[in-house]
C-alpha cells in the first residue's frame, strides 16, 4: 500500500470518528437534557452520578460528567496506555461540553415517566452504538468495566458493567426518594443496552463473520482462541501456489462483537498473520442459531 493510499485511508477514518463522535454527543446530550434528567432519571454510570448531584447541588451535567471521568481516565492511561484511550478522551470531553450546551436550549420533556425512560434509553442507546462503533467509548461505566475487567478477569465485562449500574441505580432510589424513579432507570438502561447490541451486532443470532488466518504460529493462535473466545477452530492444511510450502488455515466462525477479540489475539501471537475476515450469512450450530430438525412431510 502506497504512502498515499495510507494518508486516505487514515484522513477517511478521521473524519468517520469525528462524524460519530459529533452525533452520538448530540444524542446522548439530547437523552440527557430532554429526557432524563428532568424526569430525575439516573441511568446508571457517570452521566447517571452526574444527573444526581445536579440535582442536589445545580451543577451543570456535562461538567459534572467530565470532571468525574478525569481519575478514570488517568487510571485508563496508566493501565492501557494513551493510544488505546485517546479516542475515548476526544469522545467524553465532546459529549460533556455538548450536554451543557444544549441544556440552555433544548425544552425538557417533564410528561409521561414511561415515555420518558423509553425515548431517553432509545437516543442514549443509539448514540453510545455510533460511539462505540468508531472503537471509542464515553467513559464512564464501560470505561471503569474495563480496567477492572484486566484484575477480576473471572467475572464478565457485562456482568462488571450490570454492578456498577445497578449501585448508581440504587443510590439513586435514595437521592430522589423514590423506588419508581429508580425503576424507571432500569427501563432506561434496558433499552439502552437493547439497541446498542442492534447496532453492534445486528438483530439476528444466525449470522456473524467467519476469520481465515495463516500463520507460522497456528496452533498458539487456535489454543488462545479456544480459551479465551470459547470458539470453535478447523484446522485446514495448505501449500502456498507460488512457494509450494505446506502449512495449515485456521477457519473460524464467530459473533461479531468477538471479531476485535480474536485480531489481538492474533496480532499478540504473530503481528505477521495473514487475516481475512469475511461476513457468514447464516451460521446454525453449537453457539449460534439452533440446526432446525426437518419437519415430515405431510400425508
Amino acid at each position: 500500500m502506497s504512502p498515499v493510499q495510507t494518508a486516505k485511508e487514515k484522513t477517511s477514518d478521521l473524519i468517520k470518528d469525528i462524524a460519530a463522535y459529533t452525533a452520538g454527543s448530540v444524542l446522548l446530550a439530547l437523552s440527557i437534557t430532554m429526557f432524563t434528567a428532568p424526569n430525575h432519571i439516573a441511568p446508571g454510570g457517570i452521566s447517571g452520578v452526574s444527573t444526581m448531584i445536579n440535582y442536589l447541588t445545580g451543577w451543570p451535567i456535562g461538567t459534572l460528567s467530565l470532571l468525574l471521568n478525569v481519575p478514570i481516565f488517568l487510571w485508563a492511561f496508566v493501565e492501557i496506555g494513551y493510544k488505546e484511550v485517546a479516542k475515548s478522551l476526544v469522545a467524553t470531553v465532546l459529549s460533556s461540553v455538548t450536554i451543557d450546551l444544549l441544556a440552555l436550549v433544548v425544552q425538557p420533556y417533564q410528561g409521561n415517566p414511561i415515555l420518558a425512560s423509553i425515548f431517553g434509553g432509545v437516543l442514549q442507546g443509539i448514540a453510545l452504538g455510533m460511539v462505540f462503533m468508531r472503537n471509542a467509548t464515553t467513559g464512564g461505566t464501560d470505561m471503569v468495566a474495563r480496567l477492572l475487567g484486566r484484575h477480576v478477569r473471572f467475572v464478565s465485562i457485562g456482568k462488571l458493567m450490570l454492578c456498577v449500574d445497578g449501585i448508581v441505580v440504587i443510590v439513586s432510589a435514595f437521592v430522589y426518594r423514590s423506588m419508581e424513579n429508580a425503576l424507571y432507570a432500569i427501563i432506561t438502561i434496558f433499552v439502552c443496552s437493547r439497541l446498542i447490541d442492534t447496532i453492534l451486532y445486528g438483530t439476528d443470532a444466525g449470522t456473524g463473520k467467519v476469520l481465515f488466518i495463516v500463520s507460522s504460529q497456528s496452533r498458539e493462535i487456535a489454543h488462545k482462541i479456544l480459551s479465551s473466545v470459547d470458539r470453535g477452530v478447523t484446522v485446514l492444511q495448505s501449500r502456498g501456489a507460488y512457494s509450494g510450502r505446506e502449512g495449515e488455515v485456521l477457519l473460524c466462525a464467530v459473533r461479531r462483537y468477538e471479531v476485535v477479540k480474536v485480531k489481538d489475539i492474533i496480532h499478540s501471537v504473530d503481528p505477521g498473520a495473514f487475516l481475512i475476515v469475511g461476513e457468514a450469512v447464516e451460521i446454525t450450530g453449537e453457539g449460534f442459531r439452533p440446526v432446525e430438525e426437518e419437519k415430515p412431510p405431510a400425508r
